[in-house]
């Protein structure tokens, strides 16, 4: 009944780490598929196969969207789920009745998509704040090939860093928060979320399978609002996710790091703004 479609790249120990947590509410129609990147050592596949024998090796790394699509299509085809639940591998899920809350929700509203109250040090949470307007993705589109220019050059790039981490040290920081009330029709983020087969059933591919990484919640709400999809944000079942959202240190590797994080989110919006 419930299929786990977890991606894997390079850090093995989060993935142990998230397969052992889940060994804890795990029953027998669960199954477990752990989807790689095209990073994972031999050694590394002999800890994995200790939980499950579903690996999927991808020949290259396929990002984020197409990457979770190989993997929820085989999990379709080998185990034909009524659940698939798709996480980061940083994510952690201890709730004994998480299960039971998904089945719960399912016989009480027929969602397409579920997510969960998501407790993070960082900003990953539900609802989640998707674009609505062409306006937005049009002003994150300039923002984005601002920041690449910025990127391009050391001096401008440790300057704007500098200011960011004066600014820091003056704001106060406050944890985001997530929505306390069970809400229908948001959009929902993708570090953890629950798909029934009637979605899976609906679409090829369950994610926009043409971006490597960012805005995966975005496009999933414009399917939303196009076609009157049932998505549900239920605060009754937890995860923790490890991710924060701050950048600490001021080195090359990181100005590098953010050209790339720009330039990709930049491919992805210009898609966005094809689809809306």
């Amino acid at each position: 009944m419930f299929s786990f479609i977890i991606l894997h790249y390079k850090n093995i120990n989060e993935t142990i780490n998230c397969l052992t947590k889940l060994q804890s509410i795990k029953t027998n129609d669960c199954n477990f598929i752990v989807v790689d990147n095209n990073s994972l050592l031999p050694d590394e596949e002999k800890e994995i196969i200790k939980f499950t024998s579903d690996i999927i090796k991808l020949n290259s790394n396929y990002g984020f969207a197409k990457a979770n699509n190989e993997g929820i299509n085989y999990a379709k085809n080998k185990y034909n789920s009524k659940f698939y639940i798709v996480i980061n591998n940083d994510v952690e899920i201890t709730q004994s009745n998480f299960l039971q809350l998904i089945v719960d929700d399912y016989n009480g509203y027929h969602f397409d998509m579920l997510g969960p109250w998501i407790d993070t040090p960082g900003n990953s949470v539900n609802p989640f704040n998707a674009y609505t307007t062409k306006e937005q993705v049009e002003k994150e589109i300039n923002g984005c090939r601002k920041m690449i220019k910025i990127c391009d050059s050391k001096l401008r790039y440790n300057l704007l860093m500098t200011g960011v981490k004066i600014k820091g040290i003056f704001k106060k920081k406050r944890k985001p928060e997530n929505g306390n009330e069970l809400k229908h029709g948001v959009a929902l983020h993708c570090c953890a979320i629950i798909f029934s087969d009637d979605y899976i059933n609906k679409y090829q591919y369950p994610f926009y399978n043409d971006t490597f990484l960012f805005h995966e919640e975005d496009f999933l709400y414009q399917r939303v609002l196009k076609n009157s999809l049932i998505t549900l944000y239920d605060p009754n079942i937890k995860v923790f996710h490890k991710e924060g959202s701050t950048m600490s240190v001021i080195n090359e590797d990181a100005r590098l790091k953010r050209k790339f994080r720009e330039e990709e989110r930049l491919k992805s919006l210009e898609l966005l703004l094809k689809e809306m």
